[in-house]
């Protein structure tokens, strides 16, 4: 589905169903270098079973155009931009990582917005080192191998996936890879940079669910549990043998926590 946000080009994959502004709505928000493709399985079941989904590429990644924008905050307001363009009153927010904060930032700012929220592999804050960062305009592709390790437990390395013949770690680094030059320094910067998390999580009213990966290096689950005690009505699920890149490694458990959240 193509939109129009901010006089850009938005892409947003519905999951294979056409997109209803009557049903409720749930908006897929990606993390740092990625796009909508990291939550195939997860929007399109939704699709499938009563959710008008938008998978949204951010403006600057994948199908969308635009530049990267530049802060937490400029996305959450740009998601409100997209709510408006489809038509939609409020939705569940469902972000990974760099898109958690963007769910989270949204939620507290604009709560007529938004229903729930679902924040994976979270953390606040989410600092970048300085090698990292500086790596990801001098050395990129060196920056992204490094990412793309720290993003996967062990396990992910060996052949294990739900889906027969897929290399998770080589899905996920090709992903990155496809993304425009600068995107990936835009996108850490902003995470890098984002110093309003704790009070934003006092904001928020609505149901949160923080879903975590027990063997994430990237933003460890105690860091996640520790943003969850700020937020007054939220739970916690750890999924085992997981890092950071919860869709890819571990799907159909982020799913089944997804369903359970919505359901309650």
């Amino acid at each position: 589905m193509e939109l129009r946000v901010a006089n850009q080009p938005v892409y947003a994959y519905t999951g294979g169903k056409s997109f209803d502004p009557g049903l409720p709505a749930a908006v897929f928000i990606h993390g740092g270098e990625q796009d909508h493709s990291a939550w195939t399985l997860q929007s399109r079941y939704l699709a499938h079973h009563g959710y008008a989904v938008l998978a949204v590429d951010l403006p600057g990644h994948g199908r969308s155009g635009g530049a990267p924008l530049a802060s937490i905050e400029a996305m959450a307001d740009w998601i409100v931009a997209l709510l408006d363009a489809a038509r939609v009153g409020a939705a569940v927010l469902i972000g990974h990582s760099m898109g958690s904060l963007v769910a989270l930032d949204c939620a507290a700012r604009h709560p007529g917005r938004v229903s729930r929220i679902a924040l994976l592999a979270t953390a606040f804050p989410m600092r970048v080192s300085p090698e990292l960062l500086e790596a990801t305009t001098a050395r990129e592709p060196e920056a992204l191998r490094m990412i793309n390790a720290w993003s996967h437990s062990g396990t992910a390395h060996y052949p294990g996936n739900p889906g027969p013949g897929a290399w998770v770690v080589g899905a996920s680094l090709r992903l990155m890879q496809r993304q425009k030059r600068g995107v990936l320094h835009a996108d850490f910067a902003a995470c890098d940079g984002y110093e309003a998390g704790l009070e934003r999580a006092g904001q928020v009213k609505c149901p949160a669910l923080f879903l975590l990966g027990r063997l994430d290096a990237m933003t460890p689950a105690r860091s996640g549990r520790d943003l969850a005690r700020a937020v007054r009505n939220s739970s916690v699920v750890v999924i085992g043998d997981s890092g950071h890149a919860l869709m890819g490694e571990k799907p159909d458990e982020v799913l089944d926590a997804l369903l359970e959240f919505l359901r309650a």
